[in-house]
């Protein structure tokens, strides 16, 4: 099932251009305050905000500052690559550059971090193996 996620925008205008042209998420719904986007099938919105970014905070994962909080998609391992292609061809800047997290361990993965315009963090990743996806 699609899962639904409303985040904080300081630019309505800016992020509907990130989310948009970008990453290439249709557009659904919108008011003056609000948009909806389908982002890989699953209903991201954003609504304007007043006043600016907040602080973020990291936690460590196999040697990167990883941000929190932060949102994405799990993507199949093609369309993974494609997209984070795509990205560098925009030149979107990267947190966390596209690598393979946790390599020959159990949940190996591709993973990829950055930010929209207002500082939200974004992850998208991929997995050979699906199974792994909650694998201990």
């Amino acid at each position: 099932m699609p899962f639904h996620i409303a985040i904080p925008v300081a630019n309505l205008q800016e992020a509907r251009d990130f989310y948009g042209n970008i990453l290439g998420c249709p557009e659904g719904r919108s008011s003056d305050h609000w948009v909806d986007f389908n982002l890989f099938g699953h209903q991201l919105v954003i609504h304007y905000k007043e006043g600016g970014r907040e602080k973020r905070a990291h936690n460590p994962v196999d040697g990167h500052d990883v941000p929190i909080p932060h949102y994405g998609v799990v993507l199949e391992w093609v369309d993974w690559e494609a997209f984070a292609e795509n990205l560098r061809k925009k030149g979107v800047e990267f947190v966390i550059e596209p690598y393979i997290r946790f390599k020959g361990q159990v949940g190996e993965q591709a993973t990829m971090f950055f930010l929209d315009p207002s500082g939200n963090a974004l992850e998208f990743k991929a997995f050979k193996d699906m199974s792994q996806l909650f694998a201990k």
